[in-house]
């Protein structure tokens, strides 16, 4: 009965069944997706440790990607639970084909949980205090930004605490989603805020990349990357049994707005050239012609 009234993006009521009927297909492109996830996150993780800076970021934009991905890591688990408890009974390759669409989104969570740290790792230390002194940072001197940063780190692992928590009571306790109404009921919330904060997740970070006018610490080539496999990590994850859109709606809004400030990150770098300023610092660049023009 409670099925019946049960929204679309929700499990529906059925008995587990273990099968090992793959797409050949939806295998091969989950695979080389998992690859390209990784592959294309390493030019942002390599930038910002090179330049040593995570310049340029907005807090809140990682805050709402990071809440994002999280709950859409639990939201898979919790509807693909059958699928993860049939590993049982079947071969390692089976089950490991079996869970690629898993395997995804964790991949996701991974590589931008990584981002988030390296932020907070290389936050700009000009920017942490009000003052220049090299003196220990405490919370009287910490701008308004490093204290942002720092809040931020707390909800975040606040918010996978908790939900972690819940998830794995009502596994435990209660039942799958696929047998009980409330873990279906709980794994639908995660999916939902999972696209509401995807629909937000990329606001921040455009209006503080239109304001300063320059690239900062974020990676074109990423960008470049990712904004057109998201088309493909959308399919692959639309056509995996198990699932519904609260699983991949996430990626198909942040795929649209990832590609608004890719173009905007590309405006902004030819311009910053073409003006000599300093595409990562956004200061202008002083070389030894520019005191000669300042003295006429």
């Amino acid at each position: 009965m409670l099925s019946k009234l049960l929204p679309p993006f929700f499990a529906q009521e059925s008995s587990p069944q273990c099968g090992t009927e793959q797409d050949p297909m939806t295998t091969v492109i989950s695979i080389l997706l998992c690859i390209g996830l990784v592959i294309s996150y390493m030019p942002q993780h390599y930038r910002i440790i090179v330049n040593k800076t995570s310049e340029g970021f907005s807090a809140w934009f990682l805050l709402l990607g990071v809440v994002s991905s999280t709950s859409s890591f639990l939201n898979i688990i919790l509807l693909q639970w059958d699928a993860i408890v049939c590993c049982k009974s079947l071969s390692t390759g089976a089950c490991l084909e079996g869970l690629l669409g898993v395997f995804q989104i964790m991949l996701q969570w991974a590589m931008f949980c990584l981002v988030f740290i390296l932020f907070l790792v290389y936050f700009p230390e000009s920017q942490k205090r009000v003052n220049s002194l090299d003196l220990p940072a405490k919370l009287h001197d910490m701008t308004n930004e490093w204290k942002t940063a720092l809040l931020v780190a707390i909800i975040c692992i606040g918010h996978l605490a908790i939900s972690f928590f819940i998830t794995v009571i009502l596994l435990a306790v209660v039942g799958t989603p696929s047998e009980h109404w409330e873990t279906n009921y709980w794994a639908g919330f995660l999916g939902i805020v999972s696209m509401i904060l995807a629909s937000f997740q990329y606001l921040p970070q455009i209006y503080k990349t239109w304001k300063r006018k320059s690239v900062g610490a974020l990676s074109i080539p990423m960008m470049l990357l990712q904004t057109p496999g998201s088309a493909l990590f959308v399919y692959s994850l639309a056509v995996r049994p198990g699932t519904n859109w609260t699983a991949w709606i996430t990626y198909l809004v942040t795929g649209i707005l990832q590609g608004t400030l890719l173009v905007m990150c590309i405006v902004w770098r030819i311009r910053n050239k073409r003006l000599g300023i300093d595409d990562l610092h956004g200061t202008r660049i002083v070389n030894e012609e520019t005191p000669l023009l300042r003295d006429d």
